[in-house]
């Protein structure tokens, strides 16, 4: 196939513009990682890699960024591991702060939630951000990289046509508007988004169900005095739809979303008269706004069986798809390049086998199960299916206004968290009594320290964490150098309630990606290193 390959949609930021590369006048090269996709997955993968030094090459069919506002909503730990990588504070500088909901049922306010009560953290439950920004700044961090050396390399204009999967590699067919090429990877990366063309080139699966609702996204640009808090309306006396739901976004965008129904006319629905007769019997005939992108989605909660597949492995929306609210699609994305790039490099350099990718697998399966899980009971109930399912639906709305109990029932979309790996191969042991949140499989909760926090500290390596206790400063065992970060709970009540708790002293195998591997009360190096080779999957 030689013809020119046109963007697939307009671009908000032309960010790698089609150039001509060298692999395509001599024969096949290869190359350790490539990444087909520059999404935010994809960006954030090559981002990783290249900054521990992993040739990656991003291989993507337009020049960059799609405009429309898109995924909104991204969750502190997704900023947590943005910040590790080098984008945390613009996105964060540009983004919309928020740590409240509102939930109202008709006219009336049922309660209010607070996702981040507790203090002490570096960054908030959520912000608000377009998705084109998110991706400009991963991609500003990328250059940054790259002047420093970093190699990485992004081909705008270069679609994959064909794949053949091999014992130890991957080759692929690229078409660009110079005609087509071949390219080899020792690794290929997958994160080409829910419809993944890859996926459907190697004939696999994509299950789950889809649910008989649609929603219209509105974003309109105006002037309102709205607090920045996520509102959502059961069945909101405006009557613009089933539900409703009102978010803030920067530039003065506001996200609306709302239900439909199946039986729609899609092409009416999308008219812009349509649209504004919805926005104005919310807002009211006088307020003043424009129209800024518009979309009809329906929920789909679908994931691949496995995510490993041989030398191609699969992350984000090509992986698994969910339902937009509770914001766990664009979040589990970037919790699976946190699980998974660690442990491809530790691959590559030769000092774990590649047993350790199927872990990978395994956790990052278990947290899609958990996404999918939490995303159909929210759709469930605010999509009731029958009059009896809406009778319940609405008698549990009615009790939530006044007994605290029933707003645990309410589900207008359980906002995404962290996964814990709970199970996982890779945990080492436990110590009864030390705080559940800390568990082995569980991210590190953050904690302030003077002059910091405690997740800048942590880094992207294996770490000793000791609190109060007696170790060496580094432990050398099995090809890598775990340090030791040494701290004291005694006068930091944070550190004290989130990894200690009634225990005297604690020592933490802390993984790369920030999540707990074991822990215990006292230092012993025969159980870190064994920990360790746990955690490597040097065990078969």
């Amino acid at each position: 196939m030689n013809q020119p390959v046109r963007p697939a949609y307009d671009l908000a930021f032309q960010l790698y513009p089609y150039r001509k590369s060298p692999d395509q006048d001599r024969p096949t090269r290869r190359h350790p990682v490539v990444i087909v996709g520059a999404g935010p997955v994809g960006l954030a993968a090559a981002l990783d890699l290249g900054r521990m030094g992993v040739p990656v090459l991003v291989l993507d069919d337009n020049e960059g960024i799609g405009e429309g506002s898109r995924a909104i909503c991204f969750s502190k730990r997704t900023l947590e591991v943005c910040d590790r990588l080098g984008a945390g504070k613009a996105m964060l500088d540009k983004g919309v702060v928020w740590n409240v909901g509102k939930v109202f049922h008709d006219d009336r306010l049922l309660y209010e939630f607070n996702l981040l009560p507790e203090d002490g953290h570096a960054y908030p439950a959520f912000i608000n951000l377009q998705q084109p920004y998110f991706e400009k700044f991963l991609h500003d961090a990328i250059l940054a990289e790259q002047a420093k050396g970093a190699p990485i390399e992004i081909r705008g204009r270069n679609r994959v046509e064909a794949i053949v999967p091999g014992a130890d590699h991957v080759a692929l067919t690229v078409s660009t508007p110079d005609g087509d090429y071949g390219v080899q990877a020792d690794w290929l990366l997958a994160c080409d988004g829910a419809r993944s063309p890859l996926r459907g080139m190697l004939g696999l699966g994509f299950e789950g169900r889809v649910f008989e609702d649609n929603f219209l996204i509105a974003d309109v640009r105006m002037t309102a005095d709205f607090p920045t808090e996520r509102w959502f309306w059961f069945e909101p006396h405006f009557r613009s739809g089933a539900s409703a739901l009102l978010h803030k976004q920067p530039d003065d965008v506001w996200r609306i979303d709302f239900q439909l129904g199946w039986n729609i006319d899609r092409k009416k629905e999308l008219e812009p008269e349509s649209i504004r007769a919805r926005v104005d019997a919310m807002l009211g005939p006088d307020v003043s706004y424009d129209l800024v992108w518009t979309s009809i989605y329906t929920f789909q909660c679908r994931r691949m069986e496995r995510f490993r597949h041989g030398r191609v492995i699969f992350a984000g929306d090509a992986a698994h798809q969910v339902s937009p609210f509770g914001a766990r699609g664009a979040n589990s994305g970037i919790q699976d390049v946190d699980n998974l790039c660690w442990k491809l490099k530790l691959v590559l350099d030769g000092t774990a086998p590649d047993r350790l990718l199927d872990s990978y697998d395994r956790e990052r399966v278990h947290g899609a199960d958990e996404n999918i899980l939490n995303s159909t009971r929210a759709t469930d109930f605010i999509t009731p299916k029958t009059p009896v399912s809406h009778m319940f639906r609405n008698a549990v709305l009615d009790l939530a206004a006044v007994a605290p109990f029933a707003r645990t029932i309410v589900n207008s979309g359980r906002l995404s968290v962290p996964c814990t790996y709970d199970g996982s191969d890779l945990n080492g042991p436990d110590v009864a009594g030390m705080p559940v949140r800390t568990r082995p499989g569980s991210p590190c909760p953050d904690a302030p320290l003077d002059g910091g926090w405690l997740l800048h500290r942590l880094g992207g390596g294996f770490t000793l964490l000791t609190l109060d206790a007696e170790a060496p400063d580094e432990v050398e065992a099995h090809g890598v150098t775990v340090r030791r970060l040494a701290l004291s709970g005694r006068e930091n009540p944070a550190l004290k309630a989130r990894y200690l708790g009634d225990a005297g002293a604690g020592v933490y195998l802390i993984r790369p990606d920030q999540h707990v591997a074991a822990r215990w009360t006292a230092f012993d190096r025969g159980a870190v290193t064994a920990a360790l080779a746990r955690a490597l999957a040097l065990e078969p």
